[in-house]
Parts: C-alpha cells; structure tokens; sequence
C-alpha cells in the first residue's frame, strides 16, 4: 500500500453554521455542501477544486465536550496554504483582524511562513505560504530546521 495524498479532513463542530460561516466567509474556502438556498442537513463541505472535497463539518451540538488544553494525544493542528509570498500573508492578516480572529502565533519554519489561528471550536490551524527558493526535495533536514519568530 502506498498513501498519494492526503485526502480530507472531517472535524466535529459546535455548531456548523457558525463554523462554516468562518471557513467560508474568513478563510475564502468554497462551500460545496449544502449549496446556498439549500436546507441545512447538519454537515457543511469545502474544495478547493482539487478534490471532491478537503473539509467535511460534522455538526455535533453546543453540549459535545470541548477539545482538551494542553498536552494531550491526538490532532495538533491542520495547514492551509494561503499564498506564495509574504505579502499574501500579510493580507491574511488583516483578513483575520478583520473578521476578530486571534492569531495565536506566527513561525518561520524555514520552508514556509506560517500564522496560526484557531477556529469557532478551538481547532488549530495553521495557514502558511512556502518559501520561495528552499528546496526541501534536495535536502529533506530543512524541514526540521529550528523554528524561528516571523516577522511580516
């Protein structure tokens, strides 16, 4: 077995209208399902176009536990790319004071620029551009390179 890509990401929210409206409306991603004017079925879809779709919403209710602080096993956070340069993320950050995100923090990874942020339900994100000229494919340790603060 050999894995290609990686296919989608199922997250369980809160509330899937509000998480939507984030996903959409802040980070530009296009809804697929349900389509505008169509009922609400508990679940909401997103593609870029790459796929059928990237991120299925999963609606669980405003009782479900939250996701535990800390130290803990399981998912840390996802990564988007939003760009291809410094400057696309300088606009992300306007984009996100705009819509009253918090930009938990920001890295120089070497191999790309990275803002995080979290979404309605605390799920980390991190949306990141690669940067240019740094070719991870010839020397592979650049992608565990120390971390490093960005400054935009």
């Amino acid at each position: 077995m050999t894995v290609r890509e990686l296919g989608h990401l199922v997250l369980y929210v809160h509330d899937v209208d509000r998480s939507a409206a984030f996903y959409r409306e802040v980070l530009g991603w296009t809804q697929i399902l349900p389509e505008p004017g169509e009922q609400p079925v508990g679940a909401a879809a997103f593609s870029s176009g790459r796929t059928h779709h990237e991120l299925l919403l999963i609606e669980v209710g405003s009782d479900a536990a939250e996701i535990p602080r800390g130290r803990r096993v399981g998912l840390y956070h996802f990564g988007l790319n939003v760009g291809e340069s410094d400057d696309d993320l300088r606009a992300m950050v306007n984009t996100l004071k705009a819509a009253g995100a918090t930009i938990v923090g920001a890295s120089d990874h070497t191999v790309t620029h990275s803002l995080y942020i979290e979404d309605p339900d605390g799920n980390e994100i991190e949306l990141y551009v690669d940067v240019p000229g740094i070719d991870w494919k010839a020397d592979p340790a650049l992608i565990a390179a120390p971390i490093r603060p960005l400054d935009l």
